[in-house]
C-alpha cells in the first residue's frame, strides 16, 4: 500500500476551514505534511461567503490565483439560514468552479459533505430546481412555506440535492473520464457549532437522538471521526470509489432503512 509520505506535496481547498468538520480536516491534512488553502467567513486563507454569488467567484478566483490544486473538499455548510444557498448551491458551485484546477493533477479528488438529515421527506418541486441551477425559484419555494421554514427542513432539502447532484455528475466525462473521483460523506449529527442548535436545547437534542439514533460511536460524533473519512476519499490511495454516498453517522442510516436498498 502506498504511504501516505509519499504524497506531502498536494494541495488540498478545504471549504468550511475554520470550523467543525472542515477544521479538523484541515488540521488533518497539514499533520500529515500538506498544503491546505482554507476557505471560509473569516480566520481563513480565502475569505468568501458562499451564501452569495459574488462569494462564490471570489472563491473560485482567489484559489486560481494558487494555481493546480489535487482535491477540492466542499464543506462549508450548515447554518440556520442561507440552507439551500450555501449547503447546495455553494457547494456545487466550490466543486464545478473549481473542476478546472483539479486537471492537472495526478490524483484530482473532490468530496462534499451531506447529512443523514438527506434521508427526511423533501419538497420534489425544491430539489427539482436545485438540481435545475434555479436558486431564485428553489429560494422562493422554500421561504413561501412558513413550516419548511420554521423546521429548518431547507438543510435537508439541500442536501437530499447535493447527494443527487452528485449521483448524476461523478460518472461523467468531465469528472470520472477526467480521472476525479467525486463523492460525498453524509454525516450524521457530530459536536460542530453548526450543531450546537441541537446539542444545546435538550427536547431538540432528544428528539434528534430519538429519531436519528446513532447506535456506534454514540451522540454526538466527533468532527475528526468525519474527517479521517473524507481525507481518504480525498487521497491518492482511493483509486476506485466515486459517485458514492458515503454515511459516517454511527449506523443511523442504516438503524433508519435496514435493508430496503437490497430488497
Amino acid at each position: 500500500m502506498t504511504s501516505r509520505t509519499e504524497h506531502t506535496g498536494r494541495r488540498y481547498v478545504v471549504t468550511g476551514a475554520a470550523s467543525g468538520i472542515g477544521a479538523a480536516t484541515a488540521a488533518l491534512l497539514r499533520a500529515r505534511g500538506f498544503e491546505v488553502i482554507g476557505c471560509d467567513l473569516d480566520d481563513a486563507d480565502v475569505i468568501a461567503d458562499l451564501s452569495t454569488p459574488d462569494g462564490r467567484r471570489t472563491l473560485v478566483e482567489r484559489v486560481a490565483e494558487r494555481g493546480t490544486v489535487d482535491a477540492v473538499l466542499a464543506i462549508a455548510g450548515g447554518g440556520r439560514t442561507g440552507l439551500l444557498e450555501t449547503n447546495y448551491f455553494g457547494a456545487v458551485a466550490t466543486l464545478e468552479g473549481l473542476r478546472p484546477l483539479l486537471i492537472g493533477s495526478p490524483a484530482p479528488r473532490a468530496v462534499a459533505i451531506s447529512s443523514t438529515s438527506s434521508l427526511a421527506p423533501a419538497d420534489a418541486k425544491i430539489v427539482q430546481a436545485c438540481l435545475d441551477g434555479d436558486e431564485s425559484t428553489a429560494v422562493a419555494l422554500l421561504t413561501a412555506d412558513p413550516a419548511l421554514t420554521e423546521s429548518g427542513a431547507g438543510y435537508g432539502i439541500a442536501k437530499r440535492a447535493l447527494n443527487r447532484w452528485v449521483r448524476r455528475t461523478a460518472p461523467t466525462p468531465e469528472w470520472a473520464g477526467a480521472g476525479i473521483a467525486l463523492n460525498v460523506v453524509a454525516s450524521g449529527v457530530v459536536d460542530t457549532p453548526a450543531a450546537a442548535w441541537i446539542l444545546t436545547d435538550d427536547d431538540v437534542r432528544k428528539a434528534v437522538e430519538t429519531a436519528a439514533p446513532q447506535p456506534f460511536g454514540g451522540f454526538p460524533g466527533r468532527p475528526e471521526w468525519i474527517a479521517e473519512l473524507v481525507c481518504w476519499l480525498a487521497g491518492p490511495d482511493n483509486h476506485f470509489v466515486t459517485g458514492q454516498i458515503v454515511f459516517a453517522d454511527g449506523g443511523s442510516e442504516a438503524s433508519l432503512l435496514s435493508d430496503t436498498h437490497w430488497r
